[in-house]
Order: structure tokens, then C-alpha cells, then sequence
């Protein structure tokens, strides 16, 4: 039998949980490209507006 480092051991086990958690949080609470590209497109659009309402005071 081949002796362990146990910190590595523990190391290693704490990485597999926050993996675990991570994807988990990301099934959770992540967005599709879809949604992330339609609040890109409604932001540039509402920008655009804005800046179109400006008043320039030179």
C-alpha cells in the first residue's frame, strides 16, 4: 500500500466540491447566449436612444 499525502487528499477533495458547486450554480443561475444577447442588443439600443436625446451645449 502506497502512503498519501493528506493535504493533498484535502486539497483535493475541497477543489471537487467547489467544482461541484459551481456547476451547480451555474445550471442555477446561468443564462443562455440567447438571453445574453438579447439584453446586449436591448442595452445598444437603449444607449443609442439616450444619445440620440442628448443636448449638446457647445
Amino acid at each position: 500500500m502506497k502512503p498519501i499525502n493528506l493535504n493533498q487528499a484535502r486539497k483535493a477533495r475541497t477543489r471537487a466540491e467547489a467544482k461541484a458547486k459551481a456547476d451547480e450554480n451555474a445550471v442555477r443561475f446561468g443564462r443562455t447566449k440567447a438571453e445574453r444577447l438579447l439584453e446586449a442588443s436591448r442595452d445598444k439600443q437603449t444607449n443609442d436612444r439616450l444619445s440620440q436625446l442628448k443636448f449638446d451645449d457647445d
